[in-house]
C-alpha cells in the first residue's frame, strides 16, 4: 500500500511540471487592453502642440514594453508654434510611450512647407531627440531636385535631413563655388 502511495505521489509530482522559459514567456505576453476607432489625439510639449495624428484604428496594450499600434494607417501633422511644417502618412505604425519612439513602416511618406516629399518603406521617429531617421533606401523629391539614398536622418518637421550614399543631380547654389 505504501509503495503504491509513493509511486502515484512521485507520478503525480512529475507529471504537473512548467518549464520556466513557456512560464516567463507567458508572462511577457502583451494583451490588448484598449481599442479605439476613427481617433484625433495631439502630442504636445510644453503646452505647445507639436503633432496632431489622425487614424482609424488605434490599439494599446500592455506588458513589459507597453505599445501602442496603428495597423490601418495613420496621418500625423508636426507644428512648430502654431504653423503646420510637415505631414507624414504610413499604412502601420506603433509607438512605445516609454521609449517616446514611433516607428513607421509600409508607404511611409512624409511633406514639408517647402514642397520637399520624403519616401521610405520604413521610418522612426524619436520624440525626445525631435529626429526623424531611417537605414532603408530613400527618396527624396524636391521642387528642383530628385535624391535617392540608402538611409537618413532628419529633423522632425523635415527641414533638414542627411542623406547617406546620396545620389542624383544636386543643385549647388553659385555662392558656395570656389572662385577662379
Amino acid at each position: 500500500m505504501f509503495k503504491a502511495a509513493l509511486i502515484t505521489g512521485c507520478f503525480f509530482l512529475y507529471s504537473c511540471h512548467n518549464d520556466y522559459q513557456q512560464v516567463q514567456d507567458l508572462a511577457k505576453k502583451t494583451i490588448p487592453t484598449d481599442k479605439a476607432t476613427d481617433v484625433t489625439s495631439y502630442f504636445s510639449q510644453g503646452g505647445i502642440t507639436k503633432a496632431k495624428l489622425t487614424t482609424p484604428l488605434m490599439t494599446m496594450a500592455q506588458g513589459d514594453t507597453p505599445k501602442t499600434e496603428f495597423p490601418k494607417t495613420l496621418h500625423v501633422d508636426f507644428y512648430d508654434s502654431v504653423k503646420l511644417q510637415s505631414k507624414l502618412f504610413a499604412k502601420y505604425g506603433l509607438y512605445y510611450p516609454n521609449k517616446h519612439l514611433v516607428f513607421l513602416r509600409d508607404s511611409v511618406v512624409v511633406f514639408n512647407v517647402q514642397g520637399d516629399t520624403l519616401r521610405s518603406e520604413e521610418l522612426w521617429w524619436d520624440q525626445d531627440k525631435e529626429i526623424i531617421y531611417t537605414s532603408l533606401p530613400v527618396h527624396i523629391r524636391k521642387p528642383d531636385e530628385k535624391l535617392d539614398g540608402d538611409s537618413m536622418t532628419a529633423d522632425q518637421n523635415f527641414n533638414h535631413y542627411t542623406i547617406f550614399n546620396a545620389r542624383g543631380p544636386i543643385n549647388v547654389p553659385d555662392s558656395t563655388l570656389p572662385a577662379n
